[in-house]
């Protein structure tokens, strides 16, 4: 990963003005050992050593190998490995190993280049280490044979210089260059040769380079002297000139050479053979010994050699030859294709990368030569990405846009690079960069506000709904959580009776609310991401408490608060429709919750009187007539239309009144009757005391009822009475009873049943002293009681209730 930032950082500086623009030259002499130290090149760069450490330096070839390498401590640079020039460069004249010095934070490089420096480490070689000569004796001085030359893999004045024969007395070398600077070499005679007089000559021939020390090579002569046969083959041509294709088949003919020879006979036939010194590229060639077709024996590569130089010799029966030189030129096809090599790549990137963000660096090479080798670049459909040509043939991939990871995740890039060959050769290499993810998306809830409904005494903890927001983000940063803020800057912290889910938004209602005291509570709801840093958003939640019939109807009038219900004045001569008084009663609640209706529930006349089921108001349903009772007790139910209705009822009196001064008389019969009514109560706990005793003293009466059957049927059986009467005569003096009723209990055996029969008041107008003494000639037992609270029985019409009609009565 180091080594791509580094790479990275290297094409980013490409493109930049701050390269040197000469390089640093230095130079080595080869076979220099490793460790070896070229320069110090931080002080030529003008850097200090500690900014090579700081600043991550390191060398950058082209090929990738490591020839050298830098001593980040001192700034030297030293030789990594043994050198071999001609290894490296082969024959060149020059040998220069270019590379680049790439420096991080900033970035910065230069560009270097160092000689290696030829050494004469090389001895002239020639092919053979014999070589024997058949020249004719009549030869001419001067006439020349040629010789292979010695072969000396290094360069410039450390390659042959001279040759030399030793020891001889007839021939000399004469050495020399030919056509694109092919050397020659070649014997010449010096004086006639006589067969009979030596019939073979030998000596040694020796090359000498101009190395210090110089080294040299030998190889011996061996000169057969011929006889007679006094013509040598000679060639049309001294210098044939071919073209072939690269891409030529095995066995395709290049040219033909053709010699001849004046000569008959066996001195006249002539055979060709290719001799070569040099090289050893007569091996792709062949030729024809009779034709003297020269044919490939395999195929040629022009990114190799552009070019083949062969010596053909031709040679009669007799032992003559002449020579011919051949060149061969290779035609370059487009048989390479573009490479592409990828020296950086980073993926992911950020999606908030600026513009020219270098995603890659990479070079482009074509082995083909003109414009077989012209290589253009491009990127395929694409807006977002560009190539900008970086140094030599370096092409950076860079961002030209903003870039949106919710748009586009991933984008596939592919780069085509085409030589300018005919057909054009392309190579096309893809690359995949994914965008990573920036916190730039804040959370968007699925709802504007949210309006949520809860009834009014709910149980704890109840869930009302859920708020939702998606983050287009991933990751960490699409991860939401929820909290309630309050809903205004100014305000305290949100309700304590609302909560959110932090990690699914549901919101609860902790504790029950009453509609009566809070309609609706406005909360804010944050939706925050993880990211760093946080983004965030808001939502506005109306919590909306939903009534319920919890409350029951008000009486504000008549008050209630009284002992006494209030009392109403009616005149005896109001005629039907008469407005009485008027029911006002209020519900806390609201809706249908709240509606209210008014129904007569009991009155001591209700057919007198009627109310109205929506306005409350009292009125007499008839005219007052001498038969209805002065006072009149009235309750009216008041109920709401919810479910179930609640109800509450307004107790009142109305007095018929024939002359408004005679309101004197009533007030105090009420509070006489009001007074009746306590002592009614105690009456009824006393009658179910002694119902209790009567069952459980019927097990023991049992025997006696059968025995004393008779007798119970035609008697009255009467309790307490004089207990009871003394108790009245008590109540009458101490005034609690100032009309006072009679109450008869009479019990019968023959039916089983107990029956209580009510009477009316006994002269009313009577003193209390009067009820006292018991005077009455009934049989039944006499209880004052309080007024009838009834409402059920006409006052001049007393009649009898069984024991559970009694029961069933409510008294107020």
């Amino acid at each position: 990963m180091a080594t791509a930032r580094q790479v990275l950082s290297l094409c980013a500086f490409l493109s930049l003005p701050h390269a040197r623009a000469e390089p640093i030259r230095y130079s080595v002499a080869e076979e220099s050992e490793s460790g070896s130290v070229v320069a110090n090149v931080a002080e030529d760069a003008g850097l200090a050593p500690a900014q090579l450490s700081a600043r991550r330096a390191r060398l950058l070839s082209e090929d990738g190998r490591q020839h050298l390498r830098l001593e980040p401590g001192t700034g030297r640079l030293v030789v990594a490995e043994r050198l071999d020039r001609e290894e490296l460069c082969g024959q060149s004249a020059t040998c220069t190993l270019p590379f680049e010095l790439l420096l991080a934070n900033p970035v910065q490089f230069f560009r270097v280049e160092v000689g290696v420096e030829d050494i004469n480490d090389h001895a002239p070689v020639f092919p053979e280490e014999r070589v024997t000569l058949k020249i004719l004796e009549r030869s001419d001085p001067g006439s020349r044979f040629p010789l292979q030359a010695a072969r000396d893999l290094d360069v410039g004045s450390n390659s042959i210089q001279a040759y030399s024969i030793s020891p001889d007395e007839y021939f000399s070398v004469d050495y020399g260059s030919q056509i694109k600077g092919k050397k020659y070499l070649e014997l010449v005679l010096g004086k006639p040769l006589d067969r009979e007089e030596q019939a073979e000559v030998d000596f040694s021939l020796i090359a000498v380079d101009g190395g210090s020390p110089p080294r040299s090579g030998t190889t011996q002569i061996h000169v057969v002297i011929l006889d007679v046969n006094d013509n040598a083959p000679i060639f049309s041509q001294e210098l044939y000139v071919g073209q072939v294709l690269e891409n030529a088949p095995e066995g395709s003919v290049v040219l033909r050479v053709i010699a001849t020879d004046r000569d008959a006979g066996i001195n006249g036939d002539i055979s060709y053979q290719i001799s070569q010194a040099g090289d050893q590229s007569y091996s792709a060639f062949t030729i024809d010994p009779v034709s003297g077709e020269i044919k490939l024996t395999k195929p040629l590569d022009f990114e190799t050699a552009e070019n083949h130089e062969l010596s053909v010799q031709a040679t009669d029966g007799g032992g003559l030859s002449g020579i011919c030189r051949v060149l061969v030129e290779v035609v370059d096809v487009n048989d390479n294709a573009p490479e592409l090599v990828v020296s950086s790549f980073s993926s992911p990137i950020p999606e908030d990368a600026l513009p020219g963000t270098v995603v890659a660096l990479f070079t482009v090479r074509d082995r083909d030569s003109g414009s077989n080798g012209k290589i253009s670049c491009g990127l395929e459909d694409q807006q977002s990405f560009s190539l900008r040509p970086a140094y030599k043939n370096y092409f950076e991939l860079v961002t030209v846009s903003a870039l949106d990871r919710e748009e586009t995740a991933r984008y596939i890039l592919t780069v085509t690079a085409a030589d300018a060959g005919s057909p054009p050769l392309t190579i096309t290499h893809t690359f995949t960069v994914d965008i990573s993810d920036v916190n730039d998306n804040a959370p968007v809830f699925n709802q504007t506000s949210y309006t949520m409904y809860v009834r009014e005494n709910n149980v704890p903890t109840v869930l009302v709904g859920t708020v939702g927001a998606v983050d287009a983000d991933m990751g960490p940063n699409a991860k939401v959580t929820y909290s309630l803020i309050p809903a205004h800057l100014t305000q305290q912290p949100s309700c304590s009776c609302i909560s959110v889910n932090s990690e699914n938004g549901d919101v609860f209602v902790l504790r029950p609310l009453d509609y009566e005291q809070v309609r609706q509570i406005e909360v804010m709801v944050s939706a925050s991401d993880a990211g760093s840093p946080r983004l965030s958003a808001n939502v506005t939640i109306f919590l909306v408490v939903v009534d319920e019939n919890d409350n029951a109807p008000l009486v504000l009038y008549p008050s209630q608060d009284s002992s006494s219900p209030s009392s109403e004045l009616v005149p005896v001569m109001a005629e039907a429709g008469y407005l009485i008084t008027k029911v006002v009663a209020v519900d806390a609640d609201s809706g249908q919750n709240s509606w209210l209706s008014y129904h007569l529930l009991r009155a001591t006349d209700p057919g007198l009187f009627v109310v109205g089921a929506q306005s409350g108001e009292v009125r007499l349903r008839r005219s007052v007539t001498e038969r209805d009772a002065v006072k009149q007790k009235l309750v009216v139910l008041v109920r709401d239309n919810g479910q179930p209705p609640l109800s509450a009822t307004a107790a009142m009196s109305a007095l018929l009144l024939s002359d408004f001064s005679d309101m004197r008389l009533p007030h105090s019969s009420l509070a006489t009757e009001d007074e009746g009514s306590s002592l009614t109560m105690y009456l009824i706990i006393s009658l179910v005391f002694i119902s209790l005793l009567f069952l459980m003293s019927t097990a023991a009466f049992v025997i006696c009822k059968v025995c004393k059957r008779k007798e119970l049927k035609n008697g009255h059986v009467l309790y307490g009475a004089s207990n009871l009467q003394t108790n009245l005569a008590d109540g009458a003096a101490a005034g609690t009873l100032p009309h006072a009723y009679c109450y008869e209990i009479s019990l019968t055996t023959g039916s089983g049943n107990s029956e209580f029969k009510f009477l009316k008041p006994i002269l009313p107008s009577l003193p209390p002293q009067l009820h006292a003494t018991g005077g009455g000639t009934n049989s039944e037992l006499d209880f004052p009681c309080g007024p009838d609270t009834s409402g059920d029985m006409e006052p001049d019409n007393p009649g009898m209730l069984s024991a559970e009609q009694f029961n069933s009565l409510s008294f107020n």
